[in-house]
């Protein structure tokens, strides 16, 4: 793969803070494996998360069992939208197993930020997602980057479930602890963050390096495929590197939410080491 400086086949450089996200969509458009969920958001942590931060829209309905609404923060209790109820008239109100732990929340998903907003400045590791859909693994890596510290996270506008139901749970309130950028255009959106000075690392299979041999102290964009197919071949093409997970095993892949942790724990040992140093 080509360096950052002998990309000439580039475009010019885009404006600055030019917004590569889609119009505004409907909400949930997408949501593969969350059932009815649409904008609801259910179980302790993932309810108390999205309560709290300031980038979500105001609650349109809070249910709470009688004893959890007793244990909300008082100003919770005077919420409009609160209506005390049973666990199982809570249940009614959501998909099929969803486990709710007395609570639920129907809430838009927090506001978006651009590739500028989140790109600028430059400094630690964001985590891209080139055509992973499944609620479920979304949510884990959310959990995983708030973990290790992601200064956020990249989706396709249309490819991606929206930040509520299964994902939400998945994620244990992560998805309001990490910001996002929504984008229709990958490859776009790596050609801006290369301007505003990150380096791009494609985790993939094929990589005849490891990913640790690649990673540096740089700022990085971590770009994770789906299990199918991997990273697409022109977002790699707009990559700085290829990487790969050794496996001494012999077993030829990992889930990629499982992936995206190891990645994650790789880029912040780097990162960590260069502060150190510094």
């Amino acid at each position: 793969m080509s360096s950052h400086s002998e990309r000439n086949d580039r475009k010019a450089p885009s404006a600055k803070g030019r917004d590569f996200r889609s119009k505004p969509r409907k909400q949930n458009d997408f949501s593969r494996g969350q059932g009815d969920a649409k904008d609801w958001i259910w179980g302790t942590h993932a309810v108390e998360a999205a309560l709290s931060n300031p980038r979500r829209p105001a609650p349109k309905r809070l249910l709470a069992t009688p004893d959890r609404a007793k244990r909300l923060a008082p100003h919770l209790q005077k919420l409009a939208c609160l209506q005390v109820m049973e666990s199982q008239d809570i249940a009614r109100q959501l998909p099929p197993g969803a486990v709710h732990q007395g609570l639920a929340l129907k809430i838009d998903e927090p506001e978006a930020l651009t590739i500028a907003e989140l790109g600028a400045p430059a400094k630690g590791f964001l985590v891209m997602l080139d055509q992973i859909t499944d609620p479920q693994n979304i949510g884990a890596i959310f959990r995983s980057a708030a973990a290790f510290g992601a200064k956020g996270v990249i989706l396709q506008d249309r490819h991606a479930p929206a930040l509520s139901g299964v994902l939400a749970k998945t994620a244990v309130g992560a998805v309001d602890k990490v910001s996002y950028a929504r984008v229709v255009n990958l490859s776009r959106a790596l050609e801006e963050l290369a301007d505003l000075g990150w380096r791009a690392v494609a985790l993939a299979g094929e990589a005849e390096e490891s990913l640790e041999a690649v990673l540096d102290a740089q700022p990085t964009v971590l770009v994770l495929g789906s299990e199918g197919e991997g990273v697409r071949r022109l977002v790699a093409e707009h990559c700085d590197a290829l990487g790969k997970i050794p496996m001494p095993g012999g077993f030829e892949s990992l889930n990629v939410s499982a992936a995206a942790a190891i990645a994650l724990y790789e880029a912040s040992k780097v990162r960590a080491v260069d502060e150190i140093v510094s």
